[in-house]
């Protein structure tokens, strides 16, 4: 009898804890006779290059995956199959519509169902491809804890964890040299790393996406703390912070496919900015930049990733297509893709990590 398949991809930007997925899924498939896991490298480019390229996953390849960083599958921001680059003979560049394509192979390979990795601009692709008649369950996989129908995406907090290790290095260097030292870290349109680093950290200046800040309050509150003596200052900033009647920071166009623009070097915009203003203090600056994405996932990511990739494969047994597995109090659940895309996550004024950290003294520069 031949067996049933699901193919499984990450999308998007790479992050600790993608192999753990992976793996969860093809552990639980392993326990359910009939069933085949196929993997497509890059995202659905392994589906629409020619030839194609696809993979058996199977408990050989994916074996102790689940401590390493990155993906076995390999990722790519610029493999949406609604909008394809493609080049045209005279050199100009075409984005085109690749879905009937990609339907029909999928069909031709005997797949089921999909199981698409990804952050939110995955999961809209995950839901425009189901609204076409693909059987897909979305796996919620972001750094930046922007997607508002999960308590915490896997990668999010070993990210943390490795600003906040880099933080700590950088405090010590700050107070030696009576510096101000200012650390970026991702964060394009939410603040959570930044604010979760700032607290566990012990910032004294914290700018996020969500708060844009005013140049001369951040002064003011780095004047003020020289002038009681303690002589250094340490100022954690997200790479998508930007002043009052200001644009975010970016270094570089578009590139051909890549969804967003690229960000990266805001901390060293604020050095500029704090220096047009008067600081007379010396000022350093830190960009970790793609740090956060390596590595070794820590043992929280590791766990919730196994649990999203066997609960992902579950819902294929039951066929709950056009949803998104996601972790809610404590518990491993599933909420549609629509309702999963509807509403960012961003840094609410209200929140009470925002309140915590404005209780314990950190400036937001506003």
């Amino acid at each position: 009898m031949e067996k049933k398949k699901v193919l499984v991809l990450t999308g998007g930007g790479d992050c600790p804890g993608l192999n753990a997925v992976i793996r969860g899924v093809v552990k639980r498939a392993k326990s359910e006779r009939g069933w085949q896991v196929l993997g497509s490298m890059e995202a659905f480019n392994g589906v629409l290059n020619e030839p194609m390229e696809i993979i058996k996953l199977n408990n050989k390849n994916t074996a102790g995956i689940h401590v390493k960083g990155g993906t076995i599958l390999r990722t790519t921001n610029k493999g949406n199959p609604l909008s394809f680059p493609r080049e045209n003979p005279d050199g100009t560049i075409e984005n085109i519509d690749l879905t009937d394509i990609l339907m029909e192979r999928l069909d031709s390979l005997g797949v089921e169902a999909v199981i698409n990795i990804g952050g939110d601009g995955s999961q809209r692709i995950s839901q425009v491809l189901y609204e076409k008649g693909l059987n897909v369950i979305g796996v919620p996989k972001t750094i930046d804890n922007d997607l508002s129908q999960t308590d915490f995406t896997f990668g999010f907090r070993t990210a943390v964890q490795i600003a906040t290790d880099s933080f700590d290095k950088l405090v010590t260097t700050a107070e030696s040299h009576h510096r101000v030292m200012i650390m970026e870290v991702m964060g394009r349109d939410a603040g959570w790393i930044a604010l979760h680093t700032a607290l566990a950290g012990g910032a004294e200046i914290c700018l996020i996406p969500e708060i844009p800040y005013d140049i001369n309050k951040v002064l003011g509150h780095i004047n003020r703390r020289y002038k009681k003596g303690k002589g250094f200052v340490n100022i954690v900033m997200a790479e998508g912070a930007r002043p009052k009647d200001g644009e975010v920071y970016s270094r570089s166009g578009k590139e051909e496919g890549a969804e967003h623009i690229r960000l990266g070097g805001v901390a060293y915009q604020l050095s500029h900015q704090l220096k047009e203003a008067g600081c007379e203090a010396e000022i350093r600056e830190t960009v970790l930049g793609h740090t956060q994405r390596g590595g070794t996932p820590i043992a929280f990511d590791r766990l919730l990733a196994t649990l999203f990739g066997v609960k992902a494969f579950e819902m294929v047994l039951d066929k709950e297509f056009g949803k998104m597995v996601a972790y809610k109090n404590n518990g491993i659940t599933s909420v549609s893709l629509l309702e999963a895309t509807k509403e960012y996550n961003f840094v609410k004024k209200d929140s009470y990590l925002l309140k915590a950290a404005r209780g314990t003294g950190i400036s937001f520069g506003d």
